[in-house]
């Protein structure tokens, strides 16, 4: 079971896929932040797959919530190469070279996850993308369908935690209901008040 912290207060189970979605700048990465953070406290994994920003700004965030130091942590940046930065991959940060690239992010994903769940037998591993709404920005909702089919699986198959972020106002409901077929539950967040959650087994 994955505890999720406040302010949501809940647990679900090992290979639960669940969809953060709400208008903008209403606290969905923040959201998902403290949920990485609940696990990492725990020794849990958490793996940051981010197309909004890069490693060193992920870092910083996740720094002003919890000790990382020496913990399972890592992050796919999806943004730095883009923007013309001379980087490495190294054991935390794998790189791609933009948004775009869904397979070099699937591959780079899954180097970081079978690390973490054989390598180093991390068992309990939390992954959080961010966001959704990048992806349908660069690719029509057919592929980011099947990129997001094979990347939800990869995290069911070690009986891990995937939280992916959406920006409900930037899609019609079509794209929203398509996608919601992938997930096992969905969490809203709201411009007032805390946000809700509709989850498997509730």
């Amino acid at each position: 079971m994955y505890d999720l912290g406040p302010p949501l207060d809940v647990e679900v189970e090992g290979g639960s896929n669940l969809l953060l979605s709400g208008p903008a700048l209403t606290g969905k990465k923040q959201l998902a932040f403290d949920v990485l953070s609940t696990g990492i406290r725990n020794g849990d994994g958490a793996i940051v797959v981010s197309n909004t920003d890069g490693a060193k700004r992920v870092f910083e965030d996740l720094g002003d919530r919890v000790d990382y130091t020496d913990r399972p942590v890592a992050i796919v940046d999806c943004v730095t190469r883009q923007q013309g930065g001379e980087v490495r991959d190294d054991t935390q940060v794998r790189y791609t070279s933009s948004p775009v690239d869904m397979t070099g992010v699937g591959i780079k994903f899954s180097e970081l996850l079978e690390e973490f769940y054989e390598r180093r037998s991390v068992k309990h591993n939390r992954v959080f993308l961010d966001s959704l709404s990048t992806l349908l920005m660069y690719s029509d909702l057919q592929t980011v369908f099947r990129f997001l089919h094979v990347f939800t699986g990869r995290v069911q198959s070690v009986d891990g935690l995937g939280l992916y972020a959406i920006d409900s106002s930037a899609h019609d409901d079509k794209t929203m209901n398509t996608l919601k077929q992938l997930f096992d539950g969905v969490i809203e967040t709201h411009e007032d008040g805390e946000p809700t959650a509709n989850l498997p087994g509730r």
